[in-house]
């Protein structure tokens, strides 16, 4: 080999990575949109269950709460087992388990006819959401180029927002004609389109596989997907790094992070109460507002639709001014946004400070993604992220609860929106009391990855 192949073996090749990211976001990001769209359908099935007791037999309110929680219980166990899962077996095939078991859940749902059965299958397809979650930001992080590392994972994680919006489009076009069981049936093509696809053109982490101590395996993986052996050889490994650094998924990062992990989960709490009480009930309560049933359905499409764009545009300063501050300033405008829905307001106005709701939720939900999966290690990386999205799922799971109490105790409509801008408020307090990353005295026990410190 001459000097120059070597040379650019060795320093990466620029365009084989282009494609190789452009793989795996592309991959990561329908899976999510999938994701979405298997929590955020049942919100727009949530009317015809309360009306129509041929369905499921008899639902009210609290007891819709109840059913939409239970998919989010089912991801909160899922993505807790899958974090130290992955950080053990690898990310790919996590990623491809987690791909097939929701899909067959989602088909097996469609069929079911009373709603303890309903509820029973939605926390088992939750838990191959959970699984997809938890390790798809990881995945993303260890093979975006520093200083992108925010912008890829936000690009991915707008998956989630985007599936919410097709739903809520499909809904209002196709659920008067192929009814509930059809909505759910769309929810297994990944099946037989996306399974197949990621089996052939997704690879393994090498940052993983060098995490792992499986040095020449990561090296002839770095080189296939056209990224730097130096950036790779940096990150430690259980064969490189001392014991303090070498203690791999929960067990290292509730040694060496514990206050930011807590803090973390608690902001991903809160920011999953927001996105799953206002996609679950924001139809509900824009109907009884006096919206018909496709115009309540309009604004949880004006919803997801912000929070895809809010983030986009948001990540980017987020890789340029850090996470931290981001996150908490796109929490602090989602607060005002929600109490400004309580004032008369002419419908484009209206539309306009939804579409800055889903900025400040789901929006931020997705900035909180990225500022996690940037937060860590390697070796503990996964298992933060799926903390983030395993804990932070309590707040997935309060979140249809909490809002199917507060309609079924007839609550004023303005009064359930001051509720949910104070929880944004708290939001904002939870980021900033986190540590700071990289710019300080490290935590103990902490050497943090050269690519990981840049994008912070």
């Amino acid at each position: 080999m001459t000097s120059s192949g070597q040379s650019r073996q060795t320093e990466g090749d620029p365009d084989l990575r282009r494609r190789t990211i452009t793989w795996i976001v592309g991959l990561a990001l329908v899976g999510l949109i999938f994701d979405g769209y298997d929590l955020v359908v049942y919100g727009t099935l949530v009317p015809v269950f309360l009306r129509d007791p041929s369905q499921l037999g008899p639902v009210d309110p609290a007891q819709a709460g109840a059913l939409g929680s239970y998919a989010l219980v089912g991801v909160l166990v899922g993505a807790l087992m899958a974090g130290s899962v992955a950080d053990i077996v690898g990310r790919r095939k996590v990623m491809l388990t987690a791909y097939a078991w929701f899909s067959v859940g989602m088909i097996a749902t469609a069929f079911t006819g009373t709603a303890g059965t309903f509820g029973i299958l939605r926390f088992l397809t939750g838990l191959g959401v959970g699984a997809l979650v938890a390790t798809t930001g990881a995945l993303v992080a260890e093979f975006a180029p520093p200083g992108r590392k925010n912008l890829c994972n936000a690009v991915t994680y707008s998956g989630v927002p985007l599936g919410s919006l097709v739903a809520a489009l499909l809904a209002i076009l196709l659920l008067p004609v192929i009814g509930w069981r059809g909505m759910l049936l769309i929810g297994g093509i990944p099946l037989v389109t996306l399974l197949p696809l990621a089996l052939v053109r997704m690879p393994e982490s090498p940052a993983w596989l060098m995490s792992r101590g499986r040095v020449a395996e990561a090296e002839q993986a770095a080189l296939r997907c056209g990224i730097p052996l130096a950036e790779i050889a940096s990150r430690p490994s259980p064969a490189t790094a001392p014991a303090t650094d070498g203690r791999p998924g929960f067990g290292g990062l509730f040694r060496d992070y514990l206050v930011p992990t807590v803090l973390l989960g608690l902001m991903s709490a809160v920011g999953l109460v927001l996105v799953y009480a206002l996609n679950t009930w924001l139809p509900e309560l824009m109907g009884r507002a006096g919206f018909s049933t496709s115009g309540s359905l309009s604004f949880l499409l004006v919803l997801n639709g912000g929070a895809v764009v809010g983030a986009l545009l948001a990540s980017r300063l987020a890789d340029r001014f850090g996470p931290k501050k981001i996150v908490a300033a796109s929490f602090g405008i989602g607060a005002v946004a929600i109490a400004l829905m309580t004032v008369d307001l002419p419908l484009a106005v209206l539309l306009a400070f939804v579409a800055v709701v889903g900025l400040g939720t789901s929006g931020t939900q997705i900035l909180i993604y990225g500022f996690v999966a940037t937060y860590y290690r390697t070796n503990v990386r996964s298992a933060g992220v799926a903390w983030c999205a395993g804990f932070g799922r309590l707040g997935g799971v309060g979140g249809p609860l909490v809002g199917g109490l507060m309609v079924a105790s007839g609550l004023a409509l303005d009064s359930i929106f001051y509720v949910l801008a104070a929880l944004a408020v708290a939001g904002v307090v939870l980021t900033w009391l986190v540590p700071g990353t990289h710019r300080g005295v490290p935590r103990r026990g902490e050497r943090q990855d050269a690519s990981t410190a840049a994008a912070n």
